[in-house]
């Protein structure tokens, strides 16, 4: 699939030591991925959010590359360096919500994958979106922003224009792109899995809403 598959995160290291730079390159590439979505009003803010956090990470990680080589690092450091204004400060709340927007994206693909559907309307992808949502990002959101996003769902492509525009215009069979949506979340699940893990056991995980 072009658009994930292009430029492959590395595999998760036994150690769970995330390196930096690698990551940010993988994940740079996704913002994309929201203009597929379609309905600008919603998923424009959350393409800027995510393109913002990756540019936040990767400004504190050029001030030190050695320093801050990997997520590890940045979390450790930032802790020592900000004291009680940490976790809510620099590349760690960035990070925070950068995993929250892979997340969004990595269920709502997971859960076409595994061919969840609306069985009345099979080429809708409100199902798989929603349940994204409530996974990924629905309880950090205010009153009025989970409005828009539930209201939102009626504006999201059919399921095989989006499987196109994945696919960037590409005529692909639906099963060999459902299998390059697998292959990607197959790849990207164990990462991100070790950052939230990461998050909890330094608790640095916050539940205010934005």
């Amino acid at each position: 699939m072009a658009l994930l598959l292009e430029h492959e995160f590395k595999p998760l290291p036994a150690d769970k030591q995330i390196e930096t730079l690698p990551f940010l390159e993988a994940v740079a590439h996704l913002p994309p991925f929201f203009d597929c979505l379609g309905t600008p009003i919603v998923y424009s803010p959350v393409k800027a959010d995510l393109t913002g956090n990756i540019k936040k990470i990767r400004a504190v990680y050029d001030s030190n590359p050695a320093k801050f080589k990997t997520l590890q690092n940045i979390l450790e450091v930032e802790k020592e360096l900000h004291g009680s204004a940490w976790p809510k400060t620099g590349a760690t709340l960035a990070l925070m919500w950068l995993k929250r927007g892979l997340k969004f994206i990595l269920v709502l693909l997971q859960s076409i994958s595994d061919g969840e559907r609306d069985e009345e309307h099979p080429n809708l992808i409100r199902v798989n979106a929603m349940k994204a949502y409530e996974i990924a990002l629905k309880k950090y959101h205010g009153w009025m922003l989970q409005k828009l996003f539930t209201g939102s769902v009626y504006a999201l492509p059919y399921k095989s224009d989006l499987l196109k525009a994945l696919e960037k215009g590409k005529e692909v069979k639906e099963e060999e792109s459902i299998e390059k949506i697998h292959q990607f979340v197959t790849r990207v699940t164990p990462i991100l899995d070790a950052i939230y893990e990461m998050y909890t056991k330094m608790n640095a995980e916050l539940s205010y809403k934005a």
